[in-house]
């Protein structure tokens, strides 16, 4: 297990914050809103049962979580708010974006114009860039991955395969998205996180990735084969860029040459975007959500409480935890 501290995250009371609602779960963590007593801020915690994530080895995942986070500061990615923690319980306080995902938006709409895929492709693009500049591979980019605002500007969230390296071989990701490099197990770089971006880009435009496949291990072998099939209605601007991203030599796959990301943001399919303007959000979104409030999480699938009454606690001795 790797042993880090987190010098640059808040800790957070945890009796400072009134609950108000679950919005997200999975298979040892939920997701619960919450809304700080004094100052009425509202705070997004991912509530993780330390006994379920040390029994799935899962205490990396973790620390490479609000490592890399602790190490972000951009608009279009989640804030890290604090860590707090109890016996049976770590809480990753994050903040509370309402929007909802993109990939409710785009499964609302089945595809995208080539503007508005360009906007949320823009802002997904600017959030790499800083992370790849804090040497940090994401790993994990798609759809489901990237939350709006309530302006409706995009936030890449879920940093749980993020890693600070330059150089990596863990076998990781959602299939569809996955590099060559990463299924050869050649070890990888910050060049997987352009190629999720060509599938990323070919999704918001036609509705569903171009290598998909019920079989997984058919999925590997069409990314293995590029067997990219573009619909005659996507724009010959939108087909370059993405053949340029989803390019196997890692010598030619645009972000990974010399001018990294920019290559990509001067290419003509971003002709119509203002990189100055989206950067400082002073462009209309293409589409705004509907709040009645701050704390309106209708955006997101309703959720039941985590009413696990007798969740095991962890001591102090075997609390990976503990120490920060």
């Amino acid at each position: 297990m790797t042993t880090r501290t987190f010098p640059l995250t808040r800790r957070l009371e945890l009796n400072s914050f009134n609950l108000l609602s679950a919005i997200g779960s999975g298979a040892f963590a939920s997701v619960l809103l919450a809304r700080e007593k004094g100052s009425g801020r509202l705070v997004c915690f991912k509530r993780v049962s330390k006994a379920k994530a040390i029994q799935a080895k899962h205490v990396d995942h973790l620390l490479n979580e609000i490592w890399t986070l602790s190490l972000t500061d951009h608009p279009f990615v989640v804030k890290l708010e604090g860590l707090a923690q109890d016996e049976r319980y770590l809480f990753i306080g994050l903040e509370y974006v309402p929007g909802g995902e993109l990939h409710s938006l785009l499964r609302s709409k089945r595809r995208l114009s080539s503007p508005t895929a360009a906007f949320y492709a823009g802002g997904v693009l600017l959030a790499i860039a800083h992370l790849h500049s804090k040497q940090i591979i994401f790993r994990d980019l798609k759809p489901e991955n990237v939350v709006l605002d309530r302006r409706g500007y995009p936030k890449l969230v879920d940093f749980g395969l993020a890693k600070v390296a330059q150089h990596t071989y863990t076998l990781c990701g959602t299939p569809e998205y996955t590099a060559p490099e990463v299924i050869l197990q050649k070890g990888h770089g910050r060049s997987v996180d352009w190629w999720a971006f060509g599938i990323f880009l070919y999704e918001l435009l036609v509705g569903h990735d171009p290598f998909g496949d019920p079989d997984p291990l058919e999925v590997y072998q069409n990314i293995l084969e590029a067997r990219i099939r573009f619909p005659k209605s996507m724009e010959s601007e939108a087909r370059s860029l993405i053949k340029k991203l989803l390019e196997r030599d890692l010598s030619k796959r645009f972000g990974n040459l010399r001018r990294a990301e920019k290559d990509i943001m001067d290419h003509r399919f971003f002709s119509g975007l203002s990189w100055p303007a989206l950067s400082e959000q002073t462009l209309q979104a293409p589409f705004i959500s509907k709040l009645t409030s701050s704390s309106d999480t209708g955006n997101f699938v309703a959720k039941k409480e985590d009413k696990e009454t007798q969740p095991q606690s962890v001591d102090q001795k075997s609390d990976p935890f503990f120490q920060w």
